[in-house]
C-alpha cells in the first residue's frame, strides 16, 4: 500500500491519487484500490469518476465483498465513513491494512494534510509514502513535517511530486529527505493532459509503484 501524503490542503494529493491508478491501469492489468483517508474533505470518489470506478463504503469492507470487487482491472474506491471516531478510524485502517494485504492489487491511500493523527494512521499502515507538494516553500515545509512524520513511524518515502511546476526547486531535496523528486507542470485540468498523464507514468516507472506491496 502506497499513501499519497502533503503537509498542505490542495498541494494536488488526490488528483496525484487518480493519476498514479491511471498509470497503473494503462501499464498493467494490476486491479487498483483508492482509499479514502480524508474523511473531513472527501473527494477522492468525486474526482475519480473521470476514471473507471467502482465504489464501496469502507466501513463496511468484507474479505470476499473486497476481493470480488477489485478483481477485475479498473479503480475501486473505498469512500469514507459518514461518522468515526479516532479509535474507529484506527480500526478501519487496520481492516483495509488486513484486507488489502492479501489482494491482487495496488492500493493507493489519499491522505489528508499535515501531520497529524488522522494522517498519521493511514502513512503508519503504508508500504511506502509517496509526498505531493507544490514548489511553493511553505508548501514544502508543511511537506517536511510530513516526510518527518513518516520517518518517525518507520513509513519509508520512496519519493515525491511538485505539483504546478516545471522544475525542482533548490532545497527540496534536503526538506523532503530524498532525490526521487517529479516535477508535474502547471494546467488548468490536469487529469485531461496528456503531458501530465505522462509525467504520472514516470513517476510509477521511476519509483517503481506497481512493485511496491
Amino acid at each position: 500500500m502506497i499513501a499519497i501524503a502533503g503537509g498542505k490542503g490542495g498541494c494536488g494529493k488526490t488528483t496525484t491519487t487518480v493519476a498514479i491508478a491511471r498509470a497503473i491501469a494503462s501499464g498493467t492489468t494490476t486491479p487498483v484500490v483508492g482509499v479514502e483517508a480524508d474523511w473531513d474533505m472527501p473527494d477522492l470518489r468525486w474526482l475519480a469518476q473521470t476514471a473507471p470506478l467502482q465504489s464501496l463504503p469502507v466501513r463496511s469492507i468484507r474479505a470476499e465483498g473486497l476481493s470480488d470487487r477489485s478483481a477485475a482491472p479498473g479503480f475501486t474506491v473505498l469512500e469514507a465513513p459518514e461518522t468515526a471516531t479516532p479509535l474507529g478510524r484506527q480500526q478501519i485502517f487496520d481492516r483495509v491494512d488486513q484486507f488489502c494485504r492479501n489482494l491482487p492489487a495496488q492500493t493507493l491511500i489519499d491522505c489528508p494534510a499535515g501531520a497529524g493523527r488522522d494522517a498519521a494512521v493511514p502513512i503508519e499502515v503504508a508500504s511506502g509514502i509517496l509526498l505531493v507538494s507544490t514548489a511553493e516553500p511553505a508548501s514544502l515545509r508543511d511537506t517536511a513535517k510530513t516526510a518527518a512524520m513518516a520517518e518517525e513511524l518507520r513509513s519509508p518515502v520512496i519519493g515525491a511530486v511538485l505539483t504546478g511546476t516545471d522544475t525542482v526547486p533548490e532545497g527540496a531535496t534536503q526538506l523532503l529527505g530524498t532525490d526521487r523528486i517529479i516535477p508535474i507542470p502547471e494546467t488548468r485540468r490536469p487529469l485531461r493532459s496528456p503531458e501530465v498523464s505522462q509525467c504520472y507514468e514516470r513517476v510509477v516507472g521511476q519509483l517503481e509503484i506497481s512493485n511496491i506491496g
